[in-house]
């Protein structure tokens, strides 16, 4: 998937970005590199290769320190919603953006 100068002013004007013509050529350059390395990576068949919980799993036994799945903090809706402008039934009000 390669990009146009094009694609690249319409992702800065979207990230509210300004990009000079020497800023916006060298970008379509790099996010066109990594696009190919996401192709190249794609390409490679990894059907059967189990995923690696942590990288270092691939060339050592890792065990794993999980701490237990327990609730550790108290619930302060009331106290969390104290500063917005407007809340009703324990839930945030906010304008309408979308019509």
């Amino acid at each position: 998937m390669a990009l146009s100068p094009q694609d690249v002013s319409r992702i800065a004007h979207l990230a509210r970005l300004e990009l000079s013509p020497e800023e916006s050529t060298a970008m379509l350059a790099q996010l066109n590199g990594f696009f190919g390395i996401v192709e190249r990576m794609s390409a490679v068949d990894t059907h059967g290769v189990e995923p690696l919980h942590t990288p270092l799993s691939a060339v050592q036994e890792v065990t794993l320190r999980l701490r237990d799945d327990a609730v550790t903090e108290v619930v302060e809706r009331e106290l969390n919603q104290r500063s917005a402008p407007q809340v009703e039934d324990g839930l945030f009000l906010v304008p309408k953006v979308i019509e």
